[in-house]
């Protein structure tokens, strides 16, 4: 039997952290992290690894590491890499500009396989482990991201984008869309850890015609997951509802053609009425928060509070390429000042707990990721200052855990994750660092 033992700091929640009291948060200051055959086998204390006959000699150690579950991006375009920060209105004018120029390019097959190895490689680089993926609307690239998962054993999730109208002709589906995501589902939906979503991009670019498609697929496959857009700008709201009378409000669009379900994630959700909250929270859905996206094209600032209060799932995704970085660790940190122009306080390790497990509770995998419980998938991501860094100058400083994860969270996006582990796998090591501050100039 060939286990892995890593040494350092450990931190994970079985709940979201209660700001008093931090009920749910498990943190070992120096421990052993065990892995076995892709699985955690246990986390014990450095003290009672030795005591069970551990031997330090056999020990990785990455101290003064914080080891932790890899991070879980409920939201994310694979295909926008190249328009991350390009300058552009709002929405609807971002959209037009920028993605469906760049989602184009994914028509050319060799395109789309080069983007999603590259894609995956970015999202080990921050950290993210598991992400909720929208490709683009041609099969091959939701085929090309599968099989670059599939190479690295990577729980991912995604799916061919849905669209039918109100979008460039040659990104529109010559038909519902319904046989090629059939077909996708039945090649790589449950295929070792991989899931499919349906994925109509939202109301506006699809037809009733094809969201119906889309809810018949769901009732044929319940396991599968939906993912799509839904209140994130007030003038996408007016549109869709001009474009669906019928329905009583945005929610009510998806929910008459069977979408909303239990394995529904709806980035965004700006904008949702207290009903439609209800409405989500009755059905088990989950709301995918994307501040960094929402403050760069003015879209609106989530109230966090709100959706706690009523019990709505959440979890966090950077939602590049409107969102302007694939760090979940600076997507949290945006999420925090949203918090503070509504005048609310967003606690550091709830931030931490929302990449993390709340992202995986969010998808109903809580039990294979988002922990270091024992028996869940080793995906794990260690966070350690690169030498010579603003970084590693503040967590010198830090006092308690929770300063030390928000500087994580506020500086880390660039120098933080020295190592990401899939499956048990190491799949990224951050490159040495300078071992001296850089030296100034006068």
């Amino acid at each position: 039997m060939s286990l892995e033992h890593l040494r350092g700091a450990t931190l994970s929640f079985s709940a979201r952290p209660d700001d008093e009291n931090h009920h749910g948060v498990h943190y070992f200051d120096d421990a052993v992290v065990t892995i076995d055959d892709g699985l955690i086998r246990s986390v014990l204390r450095l003290d009672q690894f030795e005591r069970e006959g551990g031997r330090l000699e056999a020990v990785d150690d990455l101290r003064p590491g914080l080891i932790l579950p890899g991070l879980v991006d409920l939201h994310v375009h694979s295909s926008q890499l190249d328009i991350i920060a390009s300058y552009g209105r709002q929405l609807m004018d971002w959209l037009a500009d920028y993605a469906f120029p760049a989602e184009r390019a994914f028509a050319d097959e060799a395109h789309a396989i080069d983007v999603a190895e590259q894609f995956l490689a970015r999202l080990f680089e921050f950290g993210t482990t598991t992400a909720m993926t929208f490709t683009t609307v041609h099969a091959h690239a939701a085929d090309a991201f599968f099989r670059a998962a599939a190479r690295v054993d990577a729980r991912m999730l995604g799916g061919k984008v849905l669209m039918d109208r109100n979008a460039p002709g040659d990104l529109c589906d010559a038909d519902d869309g319904q046989a090629a995501t059939l077909a996708l589902i039945e090649r790589w939906h449950g295929s070792g850890r991989l899931d499919y979503a349906v994925t109509p991009r939202f109301a506006i670019t699809s037809s009733p015609a094809q969201l119906a498609a889309a809810g018949d697929v769901m009732a044929r496959h319940p396991d599968v997951y939906l993912q799509t857009h839904i209140s994130e700008h007030p003038e996408e709201i007016a549109a869709t509802l001009a474009l669906y009378p019928e329905a009583s409000d945005y929610l009510d669009v998806y929910a008459r053609h069977g979408l909303l379900t239990d394995k529904a994630i709806f980035a965004h959700g700006i904008h949702l009425s207290d009903a439609e909250l209800e409405r989500m929270r009755a059905a088990g859905a989950a709301v995918a928060f994307c501040p960094s996206s929402n403050l760069f094209l003015g879209s609106g600032l989530l109230d966090l509070e709100r959706l706690e209060e009523r019990g709505v799932l959440m979890g966090l995704g950077s939602d590049v390429g409107g969102g302007t970085h694939l760090s979940l660790l600076a997507t949290a940190a945006d999420g925090y000042k949203v918090a503070q122009m509504a005048g609310k306080s967003w606690h550091p390790l709830a931030a931490l707990d929302a990449i993390t497990r709340g992202g995986a509770d969010a998808l109903g995998l809580a039990d294979r990721i988002g922990t270091l419980a024992p028996g869940s998938e080793a995906d794990l991501v260690v966070l350690d200052a690169a030498p010579g860094t603003l970084l590693a100058q503040r967590i010198e400083a830090a006092t308690t855990v929770a300063e030390r994860v928000f500087a994580y969270i506020f500086l880390g996006a660039e120098h933080a994750v020295a190592r990401t582990y899939v499956a048990g796998v190491l799949r990224h090591r951050r490159q040495p660092a300078q071992d001296r501050p850089t030296e100034v100039v006068r």
